[in-house]
């Protein structure tokens, strides 16, 4: 009898074990290690650079009179950048419009010289001698009468020589208001390029000159740039470049804040560079980023020369750092174990890419209590 009493204390006792154990189990918040498809990546370094970007430069000479601001102000399009000193094209513009108003007095005196001739010939003037006109017009019915029957004369070639006469007239007087007309415009030009606009909205990110330094045409004067958006610039290996197309998604992290962003491949310049045996790649970064143009960046690549292979991944909340070494806690029969995993690169999803420790299938522990420890708390 006392022998049956026993057992039946120890049958409890392991009833309420398992139980504790039972409910140790479920207070546990889990997941279960999943296994990737990845294959190799490389890490290559970059630069953060403005989605676009311009140069202004001078295009007349002259002092520098205004500038919109220091770098870092906000320029809207259409708004002045820079203005330099115009007063010497106005001055040439004023005298090229006075050379305008004499090639138009030259032209209207041109037509009306030509209109002339075509009504009143000069070939058929009565008024060419003194006296009554009987001189006159014996000389035009008669003289000139024999003188073109007798082919010493051609009155009509006459007229028609002194009509080309004063057409060749309005036709030079036409040029000459067209090359005012073309010299004033081209002032016009100038004076329009005294004034640097804002080719877009965007911020200033360099002076090269302050106000009332003396520029010359082709001088740079600021750099300008539109940084909403940004990019990083990267000199990818050829290997590397050659497993990337337009539109990939890769992971790039900068050095602010640390952590993983997503970059699109924007752009993949065609030819590769000579010495360096690098191709130049272009990665559009989401809108929001911190950092700004010039920040180091690293951007991660896939390798083609590495073949594909099965990879675990768990979710970044399963990660626990105590030390130098990461580790996940994996649930074993029901208990905590404290396992040393080297982890990868992220994979999306909030998950990180595990290289050795796991190898799939393992339920992890997900934000596991400070205090836990292997085999319980």
């Amino acid at each position: 009898m006392q022998g049956i009493v026993k057992l039946s204390a120890l049958v409890g006792v392991a009833m309420v074990a398992a139980a504790s154990a039972g409910a140790q189990e479920t207070q546990f918040q889990t997941a279960t290690v999943t296994t990737s498809e990845i294959g190799g990546a490389a890490t290559v370094g970059g630069t953060v650079v403005p989605f676009k970007e311009v140069t202004i430069s001078a295009q007349i000479p002259g002092a520098v009179t205004s500038m919109a601001g220091l770098e870092g102000t906000r320029v809207a399009e259409g708004e002045t950048l820079v203005t330099i000193d115009d007063a010497d094209i106005v001055a040439q513009r004023n005298a090229a419009l006075a050379r305008v108003y004499q090639a138009q007095a030259a032209l209207q005196n041109a037509q009306m010289q030509y209109t002339r001739e075509l009504y009143s010939p000069r070939s058929n003037s009565v008024s060419s001698f003194p006296g009554m006109g009987v001189p006159s017009m014996f000389d035009q019915f008669f003289t000139r009468g024999f003188s073109d029957a007798m082919g010493q004369s051609n009155s009509a070639l006459e007229r028609q020589a002194d009509l080309y006469a004063q057409t060749s007239g309005v036709d030079q007087a036409k040029s000459g208001l067209m090359q005012a007309q073309a010299m004033v415009e081209a002032l016009d030009v100038q004076l329009r390029d005294a004034t640097q606009l804002a080719p877009f909205d965007g911020i200033i990110t360099q002076r090269m000159v302050e106000v009332g330094d003396n520029v010359q045409p082709g001088m740079p004067l600021m750099v300008f740039a539109y940084t909403d958006y940004l990019r990083v610039e990267a000199d990818v290996p050829v290997r590397l470049a050659a497993g990337l197309t337009e539109g990939a998604i890769v992971q790039a992290r900068l050095d602010i804040g640390g952590a993983p962003v997503e970059a699109r491949v924007a752009q993949i310049f065609p030819i590769a560079d000579q010495a360096r045996h690098t191709v130049k790649v272009k990665f559009d970064l989401p809108y929001g980023t911190p950092g700004g143009p010039g920040m180091y960046v690293e951007v991660t690549v896939p390798d083609t020369s590495i073949p594909v292979q099965g990879q675990a991944a768990v979710p970044t909340a399963a990660l626990v750092w105590r030390g130098s070494l990461p580790s996940v806690f994996v649930l074993e029969n029901g208990e905590p174990s404290l396992r040393l995993v080297r982890v990868g690169y992220p994979v999306g999803d909030d998950r990180v890419s595990v290289i050795s420790g796991l190898s799939g299938g393992e339920t992890v522990i997900l934000n596991p209590p400070a205090t836990l420890v292997s085999g319980g708390n």
